[in-house]
């Protein structure tokens, strides 16, 4: 059975976080809120809970995690950032975007993708995220809560059937440790996928804030 937390959206209270902190280092594994949909994450340096994560979504070695950072500067710990690849991300972020991105040895090998060596990587814009990751002190992994396919490839985001969150939490309580309730409703949106492992930035899936990018690597070019 998992521990409930309630916290407030914009001002999590520490004491709860030290606890969900505590807990994340300990392997767990949580659902949690982004400023896209509900994930599914963990710590990224807990081998053991990474493995939970890809069982809840039957996910394979083969197929890469995506995890969030705080900032910026934390992205360039973990993957190898290019000159045109930082303009673009100092661009668009913090917000609703995955940047696919060559790996440092930081990154263990069970979250990036093993032919590529790349990650998908996020600075969301939510505050409880960027506090849990801060915290926390490691990046979080975030694959969407919502048991679909992700279809990486596809070009278009795809959308779940409208659920609550307490519907959200129920069928899932059993299978993590942790759920985090803020109070909102999940997102059904996912996030915009951008490969930014050559020169110019590739659209791989359009999804929240799409737009916002494609005009500028327009006006970029």
């Amino acid at each position: 059975m998992s521990t409930l937390f309630t916290l407030h959206p914009d001002n999590p209270q520490t004491r709860s976080l030290d606890q969900i902190v505590a807990a994340l280092k300990n392997g767990a594994v949580m659902l949690y809120p982004t400023d896209t949909v509900y994930a599914i994450g963990c710590d990224l340096n807990s081998k053991s809970a990474i493995q939970r994560v890809r069982q809840i979504k039957q996910l394979s070695n083969d197929k890469p995690l995506t995890f969030l950072c705080p900032s910026l500067s934390d992205i360039a710990q973990y993957a190898v950032v290019s000159d045109s690849a930082y303009r673009m991300m100092r661009r668009l972020i913090p917000g609703p975007y995955t940047f696919l991105l060559p790996t440092t040895k930081l990154v263990p090998k069970l979250v990036m993708n093993p032919k590529r060596k790349t990650t998908g990587i996020r600075v969301p814009d939510h505050t409880l995220c960027l506090a849990l990751t801060n915290a926390l002190g490691n990046p979080i992994i975030s694959t969407s809560a919502h048991l679909l396919e992700e279809g990486a490839a596809s070009k278009t985001a795809k959308t779940a059937p409208e659920i609550s969150r307490f519907e959200l939490f129920d069928n899932l309580e059993k299978l993590v440790d942790v759920i985090i309730d803020s109070g909102t409703e999940p997102g059904y949106q996912m996030s915009t996928i951008l490969d930014l492992t050559t020169e110019e930035p590739m659209l791989v899936r359009r999804g929240l804030g799409w737009e916002a990018a494609a005009a500028w690597a327009v006006e970029a070019g």
